[in-house]
């Protein structure tokens, strides 16, 4: 089966259930973000979803990048 999505495989197929508890799904300046809530309530970004390539250009939207 062939699925074209830019979603990793991990993300579609998780390995547990348990691993991908915290991770949210947003929208953060019009742009879909998966995302970990920190204790402050900030959110760390994991992987951006995105068809336009100059978002992932952008510095904010890197990995680990902290959306405050």
């Amino acid at each position: 089966m062939i699925l074209y999505t830019p979603l990793a495989q991990h993300d579609i197929f998780p390995v547990e259930q348990g691993g991908f508890s915290n991770v949210e799904h947003i929208a953060y300046d019009g742009r879909m973000i998966y995302a970990i809530k920190t204790k402050d309530g900030s959110y760390q970004i994991q992987q951006l979803v995105s068809t336009d390539p100059q978002d992932y250009l952008r510095k904010e939207f890197s990995p680990g990048s902290i959306l405050s």
